[in-house]
């Protein structure tokens, strides 16, 4: 009999402490993932804010189209706006990659997708990229235009690169993806992003 109550105190404890190391902390977060407004949810956490009010969030992924078209995109997305495009004239020598450039007209979209929806710069605007740091750039960027509900998903769609073993650079740390969210390729033409260029 003391061996099993061992067992369930072990057992209580180790629970205990996995829960506490899921506990989000905000100031420990990369500062190219903070926010002005403070405003952050995680992938699981943005599901169920879209879930429970489907009408009155914009769920907005940040990411390029192709991203969208072939890593795939989450089923509750509303709309892709892309915050960030590939300049494929230009290569980011630093890492090693084609240039990224602002969208130009992602504010104008932002507000488009809004009025489309009958809602407003006060209603809840939330924001998923690859990992949270485009989600949070376009977060700030909307703050800075009188948008006072936006939220940027911390975690992002593909989640954060493992810093050591095997997975070492890959993205399997958390995010949508790996949470086992529903996600899939189909990207449909609703929700697709149609450059202005």
């Amino acid at each position: 009999m003391r061996k099993i109550t061992l067992l369930f105190a072990t057992l209580f404890l180790l629970s205990c402490s996995a829960v506490q190391a899921d506990t989000f902390d905000p100031a420990k977060l990369p500062v190219t993932k903070q926010t002005v407004s403070g405003k952050y949810l995680s992938a699981k956490e943005a599901l169920e804010m879209k879930g429970n009010n489907p009408a009155t969030v914009l769920f907005v992924d940040v990411r390029t189209a192709a991203e969208t078209e072939y890593v795939g995109i989450a089923d509750q997305v509303d709309i892709n706006i892309p915050f960030m495009q590939d300049d494929y004239s230009t290569w980011d020598s630093k890492k090693e990659r084609f240039l990224m450039n602002p969208n130009s007209s992602f504010t104008l979209k932002v507000a488009e997708a809004l009025q489309v929806r009958g809602l407003k710069n006060s209603d809840a605007v939330v924001l998923i990229c690859r990992s949270g740091d485009r989600s949070a750039g376009a977060a700030n960027l909307l703050s800075q235009a009188g948008y006072t509900n936006v939220y940027s998903v911390y975690d992002g769609f593909e989640g954060d690169m493992a810093k050591e073993g095997v997975n070492k650079g890959r993205r399997l740390v958390n995010g949508w993806k790996n949470a086992g969210l529903p996600w899939g390729y189909s990207l449909n033409k609703e929700r697709a992003y149609f450059s202005t260029r």
